[in-house]
């Protein structure tokens, strides 16, 4: 169980839901080609999952410091896992997920690809080791790589089976694909600047620069207050816009309350939020969101069966 939280599993596990929902709660019900086997898609899922799990193998391995000071009772590398032990786990991590992610490049005859696997691995490395000590810079990146993991399936499942006679319609479903992983991120993002409000006091101790070391915990609140407002307005642009206009209606009330109602929670919550408990709260608010975010895959691919 220990090693199971190392690798934050759960967050491992939603990741993999994300993209075998996209997979086959979606992509399967398009009538497109796609490159992947079902194993091969499966191997993909393994490779993400992997190299995730090795970039929270080495962030818990560079905040040993840090985590002593917020969260002492979950402290698990110097305590029930030996930091060496840690570095050859973070190790054979990205050497079988990074090997998986060059079979799959050979697979799809680009070869090159192989790069994204090794860039997101030593991008995760650099996080926990410098980069997540500058200003805004970690969060952005957390957010994009989170964001990533949808658009891969992209390009290693549509972008291949692509050629003139179907880049229309593979155009289509690639840009609800990014659609998704824009949401991911801006949602991603705001959960990352609330992490950095609960994790004030042990950053401070550890001389990092994040935005409440640097606005102070009520100016920070204010930021992430203001900018909350943007991934309700995208929502409801877009449901009026697409959900309505197609009358996908169940989509329409999903999106309203799973959605909506959440991230209007927690911008009135936000607002007012002083304690780290509370903080802690609208952290767990904001991960449902994205946990219904994924789930709204199925319902569309529901609704537009059942509106056909």
């Amino acid at each position: 169980m220990k090693y199971l939280k190392l690798v934050r599993y759960q967050n491992l596990l939603m990741l993999a839901l994300l993209q075998l929902l996209l997979r086959y709660g979606f992509l399967k019900y398009q009538n497109i080609s796609l490159s992947l086997a079902d194993w091969q898609f499966g191997l993909l899922v393994l490779a993400t999952v992997l190299i995730a799990a090795g970039g929270y193998v080495i962030n818990d391995i560079m905040d040993q410091d840090t985590d002593n000071d917020n969260k002492h009772k979950h402290v698990i590398v110097g305590r029930t896992v030996s930091e060496s032990l840690a570095y050859y786990l973070y190790v054979g991590l990205n050497v079988f997920g990074v090997g998986a992610g060059f079979y799959l490049s050979n697979v799809i005859q680009r070869p090159g690809f192989a790069a994204i696997f090794i860039v997101i691995a030593a991008t995760l490395y650099l996080y926990a080791t410098s980069l997540k000590q500058m200003l805004i810079v970690g969060n952005i990146l957390v957010a994009m790589l989170l964001s990533f993991s949808v658009i891969i399936i992209g390009i290693f499942d549509i972008f291949p089976a692509t050629y003139e006679g179907n880049q229309r319609g593979m155009a289509t479903v690639f840009s609800i694909l990014t659609d998704y992983a824009i949401f991911a991120f801006i949602i991603n993002l705001l959960r990352e600047m609330v992490k950095d409000i609960e994790d004030v006091d042990g950053d401070y101790n550890s001389g990092m620069n994040t935005l409440p070391i640097v606005l102070g915990v009520g100016r920070t609140a204010k930021v992430i207050f203001a900018l909350s407002f943007l991934p309700i307005v995208i929502l409801l642009y877009y449901i009026n816009a697409y959900f309505v206009a197609n009358n996908l209606w169940i989509l329409s009330g999903y999106a309203l309350i799973f959605l909506v109602g959440p991230l209007l929670y927690f911008t009135i919550k936000i607002y007012s939020a002083q304690k780290k408990k509370e903080f802690g709260h609208l952290s767990l608010v904001l991960k449902l969101v994205l946990f219904f975010g994924i789930l709204s895959i199925g319902v569309l691919t529901y609704n537009l069966l059942h509106h056909a």
